[in-house]
């Protein structure tokens, strides 16, 4: 058997890290708060009156009540495949607001050949294979069915990855993909009128830790196939906080992060139907989803 390429991700480990970090998310995600909230704004620039609106790569299900305050009629799923991810999610149910939390990966959706009006996913793309993803995401889309995303360029952490690889060649920081790259992956896919653009944002940190504690709260730990294992030791942890050092700037270390927001429809024509495409009614979801808490 080959051996896997150094920054191919290891899935159980991406599972496994959301899983556990889905008590301390929350109160970490500042900058996924922020995009969020800009992710949602940009829907207010197209006329939508989705029927099904999937929050893809859900996590705690911050975004569900707020889609379904912007779509009431509309039934609104938040999926993840991390267990932890979705429990959370499903403690902001209401009775006023009620949307349904859903196990599933998002390369092997179980829903129905376009049965889908509104896909949103933010911040997921960069822990799987976006070209994978995208095809599902055309898939279950209905005919001009809406996709909004937002994933990481690879500008994400640059202070970090040039601070260990100063120390060692392992696999430290996740690569990820250009703007460029993304839009291709998106008409590869089958998407028409595609619009990317990158914002980008530093936050600042006290020290190297802080910001090491805030990735590891948030579950964006390092999952690469060439990450080292077991423990880092102390000397090589100081010398890479020695090299991070050159980028302080008025007593605080900036970390760097590359925001691409992107946008694309499925056509009017249905994508080919797939030999073997998992493929069960919505109805049969509404079935096997748990009942709201009344």
């Amino acid at each position: 058997m080959s051996a896997q390429p150094a920054y191919s991700l290891d899935t159980r480990w991406v599972r496994r890290s959301f899983d556990r970090a889905s008590r301390t998310y929350d109160a970490s995600a500042v900058l996924q708060r922020e995009v969020r909230s800009l992710l949602m704004e940009r829907l207010e620039l197209t006329a939508l009156e989705p029927k099904v609106v999937l929050d893809v790569g859900a996590g705690t299900g911050a975004a569900c009540p707020a889609l379904k305050r912007r779509y009431p009629r509309a039934l609104v799923l938040a999926v993840d495949f991390a267990f932890g991810m979705l429990k959370a999610a499903a403690a902001r149910r209401s009775w006023f607001r009620p949307f349904f939390a859903l196990g599933a990966d998002a390369a092997q959706l179980p829903l129905a050949d376009g049965s889908v009006d509104l896909v949103l996913s933010s911040f997921m793309l960069p822990w799987c294979a976006p070209a994978a993803v995208f095809a599902e995401f055309r898939r279950v889309l209905a005919p001009r069915g809406f996709l909004t995303f937002t994933s990481l360029g690879p500008d994400t952490l640059k202070e970090l990855r040039a601070a260990w690889t100063a120390v060692d060649s392992h696999a430290r920081v996740l690569e990820f993909l250009d703007m460029h790259e993304l839009g291709d992956a998106l008409v590869r896919a089958g998407f028409t009128e595609p619009v990317l653009d990158v914002e980008r944002y530093c936050l600042e940190y006290r020290d190297v830790r802080s910001l090491a504690r805030d990735l590891k709260a948030l579950g964006a730990r390092n999952a690469t196939h060439g990450r080292l294992r077991g423990l880092t030791g102390p000397r090589k942890f100081a010398a890479m906080q020695a090299a991070y050092e050159v980028h302080r700037r008025a007593g605080r270390l900036p970390a760097t992060y590359e925001v691409v927001f992107g946008q694309a429809w499925s056509p009017l024509a249905p994508p080919a139907r797939r030999d073997g495409a998992i493929g069960i009614a919505l109805e049969e979801v509404r079935r096997q989803l748990p009942a709201r808490r009344r």
